[in-house]
């Protein structure tokens, strides 16, 4: 039921806002497949609503996805029996959810290893860990077996496995080095995107110069980060001024050298081997177009 303090909001606006998982887009769709109802009718995304109408949202169920191995090429860093390490392409998405059925770093994954892949991360998340985002290149680890998942997870979680990320962007960086300690969680104003919230997760991320590029007024940095928030580095980065070049969700859509997906690389990781206790570190290659820009710009 609509409180007082709500009303006169446009229903599409507020269930944006109000409701998880659900974009204003979506819900203008449901409203015009009479899947929101207000007071048991149907209503336009245009209706402002009213103290004590009620509103019911009929739950679209998941689509199921059915996992399949694809021969899609990934360079592989490092393999043994537990564990493979791949420097993942820019514009792949990790694993298969509504809107990417295929073509993902999963689907690529099972071509290689086959059956041998944890199956804690779940049906479509095989031997997954951790990820990137989409259009964030770079190192990943993936877990062939359920005990070298756990003990990669745990890692994780205690802040052991040190995760290193080149970024470019956009300004001059004062500072040859710093941390930004901001809680970030889900934004208010456009629930697909992260922010800085005081009611967030703690998020903490360290950076330092590598080179300013003056004449083109922007920074390569580089990035080490303690949490593992989602769009982290990308929310913390455009918090404070300088936003990763490429990036059109955190830059206000600014792109002067229109390159396509985020300057923003998984450079390295450094973990101990969750079977034989070893002390790993591997690197994975820049991508070549984020090569070519920092020579360009000398």
């Amino acid at each position: 039921m609509i409180r007082e303090e709500d009303k006169d909001h446009r229903v599409d606006s507020f269930l944006a806002h109000k409701k998880e998982g659900l974009s204003r887009v979506t819900v203008q769709r449901l409203i015009e497949e009479e899947k929101i109802l207000v007071n048991g009718k149907k209503t336009k995304s245009s209706y402002k609503i009213q103290a004590k109408d009620r509103i019911t949202v009929e739950e679209e169920k998941p689509k199921e996805i059915e996992l399949k191995a694809q021969d899609i090429p990934v360079e592989i860093i490092y393999e043994d029996a537990d564990i493979i390490v791949v420097n993942k392409p820019k514009g792949m998405v990790v694993h298969p959810a509504n809107g990417n059925p295929d073509g993902t770093l999963v689907n690529a994954i099972m071509a290689i290893c086959k059956d041998s892949l944890s199956g804690i991360g779940g049906e479509i998340r095989p031997g997954i860990v951790h990820r990137i985002d989409k259009d964030t290149s770079g190192i990943l680890i993936i877990a062939k077996n359920d005990k070298a998942h756990i003990n990669l997870s745990e890692q994780i979680k205690k802040h052991e496995i040190e995760k290193t990320y080149i970024a470019m962007v956009r300004g001059m960086v004062k500072e040859n080095e710093a941390t930004i300690n901001m809680p970030i969680g889900r934004s208010t104003r456009d629930r697909k995107k992260m922010a800085v919230t005081k009611k967030g997760k703690e998020a903490v991320t360290h950076f330092k110069v590598i080179k300013r590029f003056s004449n083109h007024n922007c920074t390569l940095l580089e990035v080490k980060i303690e949490t593992g928030r989602t769009h982290q580095i990308r929310v913390h980065l455009s918090q404070i001024g300088y936003p990763i070049i490429g990036d059109t969700v955190y830059s206000n859509g600014k792109n002067e050298w229109a390159i396509q997906g985020q300057c923003l690389h998984a450079k390295s990781l450094q973990f101990k081997h969750p079977i034989t206790g070893k002390k790993m570190y591997l690197e994975a290659e820049l991508p070549a177009y984020f090569q070519a820009m920092i020579l360009e710009m000398g």
